[in-house]
């Protein structure tokens, strides 16, 4: 596993990346290429979930579902 710094370094490249709105990342001396924005999304939720598992804890998502008879 790699170290958190490094896990760090590269999810702020993406998000960086991401918000420019290029496709293409370069970081440490390497370089990735991304064919979408859906895909830097992905890669940074794992990214994400990475960094959690290093540092002990987990990602909770929670999806709340409210509904009404509109009465």
């Amino acid at each position: 596993m790699a170290a958190i710094d490094d896990l760090r370094s590269r999810r702020d490249a993406l998000t960086a990346q991401r918000s420019s709105g290029v496709a293409r990342v370069s970081y440490d001396g390497k370089t990735v290429d991304y064919r979408s924005v859906a895909e830097i999304d992905r890669a940074i939720e794992a990214l994400d979930r990475e960094i959690a598992t290093a540092e002990g804890r987990r990602i909770v998502r929670q999806v709340r579902v409210t509904t009404a008879k509109g009465l």
